[in-house]
């Protein structure tokens, strides 16, 4: 797992995964997780990709293993992740890549690839809502005032085990793997988890979208609910190159829940613009 110094106070750290023939000089990808989680998150993917790209997993600044003294309230926007991943994309010498991001992770795909075409070839948007709907927030608030009091209140552990049952994952299905998410994205600092909440609850992707130009691949649930039919709607009209596929799940998480049809899809979409 490679680290380097992004500040003199913090330290960024991402998954490096290549089983690729060193000879073919395959592309980069980008795997880029959502809010709260970080770069295990995507371990369901890599045993289908690893052998056609060489794979950049980042952790989020103050997730994972990216750690050091953070301003929460100045040091967490999107204007910081974006150069984050910039310093990343350097530190693991790719020119360029592809980019594929989950949930706010696609957030930051499509504001890296509006603002730095020159470093995305191609997009890949999981579960990727363009901004949060007020019934989402009012839901995630689980009758707290807001999400973030509901986190406050609650600690982290019992406010994801109750808000991934009932948007998530579900829980009776794979028991193990809901466990493991919980525990998972429970071991996120609070304060941190508190301040990328507030985050992703005021972002908003809509000005980006008519300046990608990259052909853009959907991965979504079928009537999702974060991503509404408002939001695909939106995302239709604005991105001139969109791909969408649904998985056959109301549920968020379809990275997980479909990891070898996310990544097929994924696999021949980027085949397409890379030639085979």
């Amino acid at each position: 797992m490679p680290h380097f110094q992004r500040t003199q106070h913090l330290a960024l750290s991402y998954e490096f995964d290549d089983f690729t023939d060193p000879w073919m000089n395959r592309p980069f990808l980008v795997l880029q997780h959502g809010n709260g989680r970080n770069a295990r998150f995507w371990y369901r993917w890599i045993p289908y990709l690893a052998r056609h790209f060489r794979i950049i997993r980042p952790d989020m600044r103050g997730l994972g293993e990216s750690t050091g003294a953070l301003d929460l309230e100045q040091g967490i926007s999107l204007d910081t992740l974006i150069g984050d991943l910039l310093a990343v994309l350097d530190h693991a010498g790719a020119a360029r890549a592809h980019f594929c991001g989950e949930s706010m992770g696609g957030i930051l795909g499509l504001a890296l690839a509006a603002q730095h075409p020159d470093r995305v070839q191609s997009l890949t948007l999981v579960s990727t809502p363009v901004f949060i709907e007020e019934q989402m927030k009012e839901r995630y608030s689980l009758g707290h005032g807001s999400r973030t009091e509901a986190m406050e209140a609650m600690g982290i552990r019992e406010w994801v085990a109750a808000t991934t049952r009932i948007t998530r994952l579900p829980a009776d299905e794979e028991p193990g793997l809901f466990n493991w998410y919980v525990d998972e994205f429970a071991k996120g600092d609070p304060a941190v988890q508190v301040a990328m909440s507030r985050l992703v609850n005021g972002a908003n992707a809509a000005d980006f979208l008519p300046l990608v130009k990259q052909p853009v691949l959907g991965l979504y649930p079928t009537a999702g609910q974060i991503t509404s039919a408002t939001q695909e709607a939106l995302l239709r009209d604005k991105l001139p190159q969109l791909e969408l596929i649904h998985l056959p799940t109301g549920y968020h998480m379809v990275q997980l829940l479909y990891p070898e049809m996310c990544t097929k899809a994924l696999i021949a979409f980027i085949q397409t613009y890379e030639g085979g």
